[in-house]
């Protein structure tokens, strides 16, 4: 029988079970900081037509953006308000990140993403940035604006890479391949730049069996970070059509059973690997449906940290280079 009041010696450094994101950046640069999202006027090549139409199947910006990011707002308006909203929620926080976060941050010439930036990082308490794109939007001279941003101030590029499947990125509309991600992560790691990846699990078609497998192959990415989210059927996107019209097509996660499935997950995952998320929240009048009831994030984790200790396990337990 485990005695669970055990104290174990964990890779990261604390003695959380996973390598929490806090953790790590607080152990990293002394202080915690908190991500202040700007919404920039960007759109992506899947929007405009160089690629496609429509974007991916289950994307409204909308759904996550929050409401005092607005292009319409300089990006230091963008900053301030956030700022003042974050102070009212984490009262720690003492110091920010940029998030460029809607839509391909990195799609634009490189003199309006360094102007972009640049604004970001003149404001007093930003002491970094989160540049959330796409990795087909990363060409030879992005890569050298970000290498030099990153000699210069805190900086994770952050990939939607979503699946490890070509079959399920075609379903959804990507409109690129996982291969496209590996050139991106390999290109930037190269520069020495901090790269951070978004998952989602229960995109249509995927097994559970499939899910799992992914933990092997993420493992071996140039990761620093990973988020992973639940699937969140959003109205008025084609997914929700795809949903109603073959509903069995997906892995509709209850609570325990995406529980027993992110634990199973974990103990897969490289240890080196920094969690930022388990899930996704959307606001409810943007779900088709919500299964979970009224569980926030910040529950959620705890519930994760709770069936860890409950099962004397930890992330990477079951990992094998």
């Amino acid at each position: 029988m485990n005695d669970n009041s055990i104290k174990r010696d964990f890779p990261w450094g604390h003695n959380r079970r996973f390598n929490a994101f806090p953790d790590h950046f607080r152990a990293t640069y002394g202080i915690r900081m908190q991500k202040v999202s700007v919404d920039a006027g960007f759109t992506c090549p899947n929007r405009d037509g160089t690629k496609g139409t429509g974007g991916c199947t289950y994307c409204n910006n909308k759904a996550f953006n929050p409401s005092y990011c607005l292009p319409s707002k300089s990006v230091t308006q963008q900053i301030d308000e956030g700022i003042e909203f974050h102070r009212r929620r984490y009262r720690k926080a003492g110091s920010y990140l940029a998030y460029f976060q809607a839509y391909s941050n990195t799609y634009a010439p490189p003199d309006k993403l360094a102007a972009l930036f640049g604004e970001a990082l003149a404001h007093k308490d930003v002491k970094g940035l989160v540049i959330g794109t796409r990795p087909d939007c990363i060409d030879n001279a992005i890569l050298d604006l970000l290498a030099d941003l990153s000699a210069k101030c805190i900086l994770t590029v952050e990939l939607g890479i979503e699946s490890c499947y070509d079959k399920t990125l075609t379903r959804i509309n990507r409109q690129h391949t996982f291969n496209d991600a590996l050139v991106a992560l390999d290109a930037l790691s190269s520069k020495g730049i901090s790269t951070g990846a978004h998952f989602i699990f229960g995109l249509p078609g995927e097994s559970v069996e499939e899910m799992l497998a992914e933990a092997d192959i993420i493992s071996r990415l140039p990761l620093k970070s990973v988020k992973f989210h639940q699937l969140q059927i959003i109205k008025g996107t084609v997914m929700e059509e795809e949903y109603k019209n073959n509903p069995s097509d997906f892995e509709t996660f209850t609570w325990e059973r995406y529980l027993d499935f992110i634990i199973s997950f974990l103990e897969l995952l490289n240890p080196d690997i920094v969690v930022e998320r388990f899930t996704g929240e959307a606001p409810p009048r943007f779900l088709e449906r919500t299964v979970w009831g009224k569980k926030r994030t910040d529950q959620i984790v705890g519930l994760i940290e709770e069936r860890l200790e409950e099962l004397d396990t930890w992330q990477g337990r079951l990992y094998k280079k």
